[in-house]
């Protein structure tokens, strides 16, 4: 599975709930939900007449919903990849894979450019001899890609992820 399932999944599962809620406010607005007379309560009638004396509950209520869709137009960004640093650099990605052919499996490689420093992602299989890539970047494929994206004194990042 991929890093943002779990986000896709809870997306999906917050936006069913408030398009359901959504929907049924709307119809019941409408006086047009399933069979139900326009003059039928959804609440017991004592908790409707602590309603009416105290609209409270009804506040918070629309607080909360309103947190919770905040929260979750937040999480919908980050997941589209708003607000990360930076922009790709084709010609970085381009040198990292030329540089590292020799490597099986290689699923995800990416070079960032950020504003003060460069960003290098790199995700390679467990079988892979992790020594010999560490060891390629460390002395010639970084080097390379800063001379060609920046300059040789920018500050790099190198993260390398080793999946199962």
């Amino acid at each position: 599975m991929r890093q943002y399932g779990g986000h896709r999944v809870g997306l999906a599962a917050v936006g069913a709930t408030l398009l359901g809620a959504g929907v049924y406010a709307w119809l019941r607005g409408h006086d047009r939900f399933f069979g139900l007379p326009p003059t039928a309560k959804l609440l017991p009638a004592p908790a409707h007449k602590a309603l009416a004396e105290d609209p409270w509950p009804l506040w918070f209520l629309a607080l909360g919903l309103l947190l919770l869709a905040m929260m979750t137009l937040r999480w919908l960004l980050v997941g589209l990849g708003w607000g990360r640093r930076g922009t790709h650099n084709g010609t970085g990605t381009a040198m990292l894979f030329v540089g590292l052919k020799g490597v099986d499996g290689l699923s995800r490689a990416g070079v960032r450019v950020a504003e003060d420093r460069l960003r290098i992602g790199l995700s390679c299989p467990a079988a892979a001899d992790v020594g010999a890539v560490v060891s390629k970047l460390d002395q010639d494929i970084v080097g390379r890609i800063r001379r060609e994206v920046r300059d040789d004194e920018t500050p790099t990042v190198v993260r390398l992820h080793v999946r199962r």
